[in-house]
This record gives structure tokens, C-alpha cells and sequence, in this order.
């Protein structure tokens, strides 16, 4: 029998839960149950019932396993469901939660303070003259400070390269903010290292960023990943797309890596920060706010690429998509970091969307494709209105993405942006829009529009090409800055450009 996904927090959508801000404020709403539903335990004891991920087909499976071949290098490993063994132990559709993911009920007072760290068993590792490739791996649990302003555990990784650095200086650090992985505590991108691939029947979970990780640790950069708020750390709803939360959790994570007394970066070393789509949003905000929230940290150079900087223009370009999921995942991190949001959700939302939020909050991207793929969110709302129409005739909603705006402020080091023209999931006209808001600050920018052909509108394929043909390009970038390489800004060339 399977155990409860005893997540330790309270869902938006729970009926009589606590604010998960520490309010007490309780939700007016339970999600409707599936016939497939299961029962969800918090930490206070109460039970919610959420739509239970589907199961997936054979021929479904096999069509992942042949489009992720290119993963295979990777020492794929098919998790199988497993039982807790101790009832404090965390499920997540038949995924058990490592106990290093909860955190304590103390944290340290300083940002980027460790609270905890394991080793890390990596996917892929190759014998070498100098040690196994591509280097050794710590789990990592370090404080931050969430977009409430209060203390908040983050999880992630460390991993020390075995190659030699070549370039000037000490071994440099790149802080990788992961795209978009989900809001199940199972797609944290620490644990997709260790399991490129989750697929069990319940739960399909595709570590696609460790492409990016080991290129950059072949070069001798040493690599912090994020986590972010609420991803693998159990105590509470990833607050996907938060503008803050993602830019501290990702900075703080630079000085957490420092911190680590196994690591061979100093002070001295150049910082990089590297991201897409999801992560380049988190990586474009964290270069904003480099300079007020972590001026010890001094900054080399930033990739972003595919930044959804303008989240009004990106929830149009998900809403039937093939990632319509991830409207679920944005609107659960509002209402869990905006407590007052919910009286607008318990108005507008219907047992369907009720439904679909809590079935959404413990997806891996693969899980939300087979699910709400090209789902439009007329289907969730009382009145048949679309999230976007919500955004127009509620004053709150239009304050709460208005305030995820990047480009508010200047980064004080270079930033490469990248975005494909013909990117229709996160718009391509709001990411070069956030070059030019740059611009205008006197920010060093170098934009890059990657010219590809149409390759399907809302199929994802627009979004994801670009991530793997401008790499590459972006690796070389961003190494450049780390050996001290001066970077010369194109903004003369934007009236020019795509």
C-alpha cells in the first residue's frame, strides 16, 4: 500500500489549513477529489484529498524513453516506487524524500549559512588520471530569506570539478538556477544529479539541466545549483516563478558553496550565474539585485536565456500550451506567498481548477505534459474566464505580477540574454524587451536573438531548441567572464536587432 505524501506544509487549496506565512488565515476551499484520489497528511494532521498523478502507458513510456536518448549518457535510472520505512518519511507520487530535505525548525540568522550538508552520489562518473569525472558532489541545505521576508531552508548541490580551471585566477564558481523542473519536492534538480531520470508509473521527472552542469564542470568551473524555495525542501509549496524568492535562493547559494569547507573556491573567485527560462528569470532578477541584497558578492558575468520577465505576457503564452501545467504551479507559489490572493481564488476558481491546483502541486514537468497539456484555463474558472482575463478585472493579480516585473533595475555586472525569436512559451518580445529596459539603465548587455524557424506554436519546441543550440555559446560566454575577459556590450545594435 502506499504511504501518504506527508509533505509537512499546507496547500493553498486546503480547506482550514494554516497561512503558509505563519498567519493562521485559513483557505475557504477544499479541492474537489478524483476517482483516483489519495490522501495528503500535513504536518498538523489534517487530510486533503488531490487528484492522483496518472499512470503512465507503455507506448507513453516508451516514447519518453526514445525522446530522452540524448540523456542516456547520463546513467539514466528508473526509480521504482518505494515504501517509507519511517513515518516521518516524505512520498511524493511513489518517490521517497530523502530525510536531508526537512528542515529543522531553526534556521541560522546569516544568508547563504549551511544548515546541512550529505554527499551526493553523482549519475555519471568516469575514471580519470586525476580522479573520477566530472568531480564530487555535496548536498547542500543553506538559509535564505523568501520574498515575505522571512527565514526560509533551500536545498541544493556543490560539485568540486576534477578538472584543472585554465583560465586566470582561482577556480571559479557558476551558480545554475535549473528551468523549470515542477512544484513536486521529486524534480528538485540536487536530486535529478543523482537520477537523471524519475519514471515510475506515477511521477516523470527529466534532470535535463545536468547537460548544462557537467559542460561547465569539464571546463574546471566549480557548480552551485538551487533548488529554490520549496523544491525538495518538504516544508512548504515551491513558489515557482517568484522573482525574489528565485534571486535570493540562487545568490545565497554562492555564499552557502563558499561556505562549504571541502570546497576549493575562495573569496578571490570570479562568480558566474547561469540559467534558462525559469532559471533565466531567476538568474536576470538575482543580477538586478546582486547589488543591494549580496553586495559581497561580486559578480563576473550573468547568461540569462529565455528570461519570463513580464509573467502578464507569459501566462498568455502558456495558457494551452503543452506547458499549461504551469500556470498550476504559479498560481500555488501566489497564494502561498500571498495569503490575501485567496479570497480571489475561493471567487473565481471551480472544483475543476481546485482540483487541477492541488494535482499540479506535487507534478515534475513530464507529469504536468501527459496531464494538463494544452488545457486552457477558460476550464478552471467559474465564469469561463482565462487566467489572463482574471489578470484584467482584478486589481490584485495585476499588483502581484506587476511586482515580478524584471528590469525594474540596472545589474551592476555584464548579463548575456538570449531568447528565440520564435519562442511563443515564454514570448520573445517580453525577453528582448527586458534587453532594452537594461539599455536604457546603461546596463553592459549583450543580446542575443537565436534565429531558428518555427517549429510548432505552443509545443514547447520554440522554447526548448534554442536552450540546446546556443549553449554551447552561452558556456563560452559566461567562461570568458570568469577568466577575465572584458565583456562589450551590443546595445547600439538593438534598433537592429529581432
Amino acid at each position: 500500500m502506499e504511504r501518504p505524501h506527508d509533505t509537512g506544509r499546507p496547500h493553498p487549496a486546503a480547506a482550514g489549513s494554516p497561512g503558509p506565512t505563519g498567519t493562521g488565515r485559513p483557505a475557504r476551499h477544499e479541492p474537489a477529489p478524483s476517482a483516483r484520489g489519495r490522501r495528503l497528511t500535513t504536518a498538523r494532521g489534517r487530510r486533503l484529498t488531490t487528484a492522483r498523478g496518472r499512470r503512465l502507458t507503455t507506448a507513453r513510456g516508451r516514447l519518453l524513453a526514445t525522446a530522452l536518448a540524448a540523456l542516456a549518457c547520463l546513467s539514466v535510472q528508473a526509480l521504482s516506487a518505494t515504501s517509507a520505512t519511517a513515518s516521518a518519511d516524505v512520498v511524493s507520487r511513489g518517490v521517497t524524500i530523502p530525510a536531508f530535505y526537512t528542515p529543522p525548525t531553526s534556521l541560522p540568522a546569516a544568508d547563504g549559512a549551511l544548515v546541512r550538508t550529505a554527499p551526493l552520489p553523482l549519475a555519471l562518473s568516469l575514471p580519470s588520471v586525476d580522479g573520477p569525472l566530472p568531480g564530487t558532489a555535496t548536498r547542500l541545505m543553506y538559509k535564505s530569506t523568501d520574498s515575505t521576508g522571512r527565514p526560509v531552508a533551500v536545498t541544493g548541490a556543490y560539485i568540486e570539478p576534477t578538472a584543472a580551471w585554465k583560465g586566470g585566477g582561482p577556480r571559479p564558481l557558476v551558480a545554475l538556477a535549473p528551468g523549470t523542473m515542477g512544484q513536486g519536492d521529486q524534480c528538485a534538480a540536487s536530486m535529478a544529479l543523482q537520477n537523471p531520470i524519475t519514471l515510475n508509473g506515477e511521477t516523470v521527472s527529466v534532470g535535463y539541466e545536468d547537460i548544462a552542469i557537467y559542460r561547465l564542470l569539464a571546463s574546471g568551473t566549480a557548480v552551485v545549483v538551487t533548488d529554490y524555495v520549496g523544491l525538495g525542501a518538504t516544508d512548504r509549496l515551491h513558489t515557482y516563478v517568484n522573482r525574489l524568492d528565485g534571486a535570493r535562493a540562487l545568490l545565497d547559494a554562492v555564499r552557502a558553496a563558499r561556505a562549504l569547507p571541502s570546497a576549493s573556491i575562495t573569496s578571490a573567485s570570479r562568480v558566474g550565474l547561469f540559467g534558462y527560462s525559469q532559471g533565466g528569470g531567476a538568474s536576470a532578477a538575482a543580477a538586478e539585485l546582486q547589488p543591494s541584497y549580496a553586495p559581497d558578492i561580486q559578480l563576473s558575468g550573468t547568461y540569462s536565456g529565455a528570461p519570463p520577465a513580464n509573467l502578464t505576457d507569459v501566462v498568455e503564452g502558456i495558457d494551452g500550451s503543452a506547458l499549461a501545467g504551469a500556470l498550476g504551479w504559479s498560481l500555488n507559489g501566489f497564494l502561498q506567498a500571498d495569503p490575501d490572493l485567496r479570497d480571489i481564488a475561493d471567487t473565481h476558481l471551480n472544483a475543476a481548477g481546485r482540483a487541477a491546483l492541488s494535482d499540479l502541486s506535487t507534478m515534475c514537468v513530464g507529469d504536468a505534459i501527459f496531464g494538463y497539456a494544452f488545457k486552457k484555463s477558460t476550464a478552471w474558472t467559474n465564469g469561463g474566464e482565462s487566467v489572463s482575463d482574471l489578470l484584467e478585472s482584478e486589481p490584485a493579480l495585476r499588483e502581484t505580477l506587476d511586482a515580478q516585473r524584471i528590469g525594474t533595475l540596472k545589474p551592476a555586472s555584464p548579463v548575456r540574454l538570449a531568447t528565440g525569436v520564435q519562442d511563443d512559451i515564454v514570448p520573445h518580445a517580453q525577453a528582448r524587451q527586458l534587453a532594452v529596459d537594461w539599455c536604457r539603465k546603461g546596463a553592459n548587455i549583450t543580446y542575443e536573438a537565436v534565429v531558428l524557424p518555427n517549429l510548432g506554436d505552443g509545443l514547447l519546441t520554440n522554447h526548448l531548441v534554442p536552450l540546446l543550440t546556443d549553449q554551447g555559446d552561452a558556456i563560452s560566454w559566461i567562461t570568458d567572464r570568469l577568466s577575465g575577459r572584458t565583456a562589450t556590450s551590443n546595445c547600439w545594435t538593438m534598433p537592429l536587432q529581432p
